[in-house]
């Protein structure tokens, strides 16, 4: 799709920007500091600049640019007028803030893949890495891990690209996840869509200032990008 106003080779720079500009509106709402305690009409324009906002985010899913980039606008200009009114203040995200990128897998035989995908998220920010628990792992796959859970956040842990890494929660509930890490980024891996509608189903719940990201593709610089693979591999050779 050709966004209005702009050639088409620009689009993905343009999804960037505003990507950008959603984050920034998000943590200025974040971080807002009223005045005037009470005052209906503030409150009002304010849930007007996170309707518009919410808009943003729906409109770049859609593709459709040019309206993302107008809502994005018109909620950052609503705060920006009560700001310079006096009556609230907030700041901007400072531009070596690190944002907080949340990672979740079973990381059972570690791989390029894996690699991959943690290496994209440290591009991103800050990554925390939440390693699933065996319980979890057998009632999803229904397979028990090869590696313990401990065993595998252990590795996790002393990978480069992650800068703190846990164990999941028993019961695998993503509202608490993000309820506990809070993060601004949640990256998944390109098998994870069904994980990627629950978020989502989430973040609009709560109306959470989160953006979810997907890597488009499996990584296919090896052959053996998957622990799949790998276990059938070692089994046509030791089987």
């Amino acid at each position: 799709m050709k966004t209005e106003g702009y050639p088409m080779e620009n689009d993905e720079k343009i999804r960037e920007l505003i990507k950008k500009y959603i984050f920034n509106v998000s943590y200025a709402l974040r971080n807002i500091k009223k005045k005037s305690e009470g005052h209906k009409r503030i409150n009002e324009v304010i849930l007007l600049s996170q309707c518009y906002l919410n808009d943003a985010r729906y409109y770049l899913e859609k593709n459709m640019l040019s309206a993302s980039l107008a809502c994005v606008s018109y909620s950052e200009g609503l705060l920006d007028a009560l700001r310079h009114l006096g009556f609230l203040d907030f700041k901007w995200p400072h531009p070596t803030e690190r944002k907080k990128v949340l990672v979740g897998g079973t990381f059972d035989i570690i791989h390029p893949g894996h690699l991959y995908l943690l290496r994209k998220a440290k591009s991103l920010g800050h990554v925390i890495v939440i390693v699933a628990r065996d319980t979890t792992v057998e009632r999803i796959k229904g397979r028990k891990p090869v590696i313990p859970e401990r065993q595998r956040l252990e590795v996790i842990k002393s990978i480069k690209y992650v800068d703190e890494a846990y164990l999941g929660e028993k019961d695998f509930d993503l509202e608490k996840v993000l309820e506990k890490y809070k993060p601004d980024i949640v990256l998944l891996g390109p098998d994870q869509s069904k994980i990627r509608e629950k978020l989502e189903e989430i973040i609009k719940k709560k109306d959470l200032s989160i953006e979810v990201l997907s890597l488009s593709s499996k990584f296919r610089g090896y052959t053996l990008t998957s622990t799949s693979k790998i276990i059938e591999k070692i089994l046509k050779l030791f089987g």
